[in-house]
């Protein structure tokens, strides 16, 4: 089994950040290539568009409001991978200091290495975690 991680420290405090990420429909408000969320079958499955018309269908699998993290499978995607299941997760950074959060998650790659399935994932948990920062750096706290 494959895995990816991403972390990034963001100055703003846990629970403004989670105001913004922890819905489970919320990607479209922070993810830049996520441009339509739609929730199903009372709120535990999303069904995405990406900016290139891509369909993505996830599955809620935990959440923890007071603990500022959420677990989600993917039921259908064009990502060469199966039996995913990804965490995001923020937390207080420590003294004080803003907030640290974590996108991480694991699967079988199909058609591809390992190494290529991680550094796909990598790179995307990489790129929205950035943009989440970008967009609290350009909000005054």
């Amino acid at each position: 089994m494959a895995q990816a991680s991403a972390s990034i420290n963001i100055p703003a405090p846990p629970d403004q950040i989670w105001q913004l990420i922890g819905g489970f429909g919320s990607l479209p408000d922070w993810l830049p290539y996520i441009t339509k969320s739609e929730l199903r079958e009372g709120g535990r499955v999303r069904h995405l568009v990406t900016s290139n018309g891509e369909t993505i269908v996830e599955q809620l699998e935990k959440f923890d409001n007071d603990g500022r993290t959420y677990s989600y499978s993917i039921l259908q995607a064009p990502f060469p991978v199966s039996a995913y299941l990804s965490t995001l997760r923020v937390q207080a950074a420590g003294q004080g200091h803003g907030s640290r959060v974590d996108w991480f998650g694991q699967f079988t790659p199909k058609g591809v290495s390992e190494d290529g399935a991680s550094q796909l994932f990598r790179g995307i948990f990489e790129n929205g975690l950035k943009a989440l920062a970008a967009r609290f750096a350009s909000e005054k706290h």
